[in-house]
């Protein structure tokens, strides 16, 4: 009897190490997997995406991931010269644009969490944009599309007065190691501070792409922004670009139709007349 009892507190015991143990091991190893998997995407933020190498069209934004604590640095700049409003003798006196005003604009982007980046963009005219982006849906995940959320702030007068407000989206797809397509469905929000008493708002559905040149580090880009509804004054950005990549900068070479290169200014929209202008981007990643 006594014996049986004994067996039977053993039988239990037994059985309840093994549940115990049954529901540790699938909870281990399923953090195991989830760190597993934590790693492979911060591997992968790491690596050089051939059909999007930058953070960037020419203003509107991409999809390209920044990887958690690290950082990249952009510089802006557009000359003011018209380079068809003239002979072309004029332009090469002018040395091409070059000797003519510019205005620039300086940025900071940094990796706050996987899939998150934060930016802090300043122009020449004191305009400063504060810009939020987080990814939702990665193409890299056997998906055929990517697309992230953004949010932004931009004050006039190195933001002290006139604030704007941005909402939106990038969505992309990326053909292979070929290039990228971009859609932008983009909200400003009090975009003519300025102008009290006229239409505060302004929609833009940016267009974009970016077209690697063989297999090289070459890249065409292109993107055009119009307004679809709200304030339409002055011309919708267009810009067009010829840019190379080296290590972990890339230079870029463009013609735009205006000088704006946060998206308030996007939705603002550039000159009543179309006059094209001269500029480049430079973007330098630290990792």
């Amino acid at each position: 009897m006594r014996r049986t009892r004994e067996v039977g507190l053993m039988a239990v015991a037994v059985s309840t190490m093994l549940m115990v143990l049954g529901s540790a091991i699938p909870a281990g190893a399923q953090q195991e997997q989830s760190q597993a998997r934590a790693q492979e995407e911060a591997l992968a933020d790491l690596r050089l995406v051939p059909s999007e190498p930058d953070f960037t069209l020419g203003t509107l934004p991409t999809t390209l991931r920044l990887p958690k604590g690290e950082m990249a640095f952009r510089i802006t700049h557009r000359f003011t010269y018209k380079i068809n409003d003239g002979s072309f003798g004029e332009f090469f006196e002018n040395g091409f644009g070059f000797d003519s005003s510019a205005t620039t604009g300086f940025e900071l982007r940094f990796g706050l969490a996987p899939g998150l980046q934060v930016v802090a963009h300043r122009t020449g005219s004191r305009n400063v944009q504060f810009l939020a982006q987080q990814q939702v849906v990665a193409q890299r995940r056997g998906g055929s599309v990517s697309f992230d959320v953004i949010a932004a702030v931009e004050g006039q007068n190195n933001f002290r007065e006139q604030y704007s407000y941005v909402a939106g989206g990038v969505l992309s797809h990326q053909i292979g190691d070929h290039g990228a397509l971009y859609l932008e469905p983009i909200g400003v929000f009090n975009a003519t501070p300025e102008f009290p008493g006229s239409d505060q708002n302004s929609f833009v559905l940016g267009l974009g792409a970016r077209l690697r040149l063989g297999n090289g580090r070459s890249y065409l880009v292109g993107e055009f922004a119009p307004r679809i509804g709200g304030y339409d004054g002055g011309t919708s950005l267009v810009t067009i670009g010829l840019e190379k990549r080296a290590g972990g900068h890339m230079f870029q070479l463009n013609v735009s139709n205006a000088f704006g290169t946060t998206l308030t200014q996007v939705g603002h929209g550039g000159p009543a007349s179309t006059h094209w202008h001269l500029g480049f981007n430079l973007t330098r990643k630290f990792y």
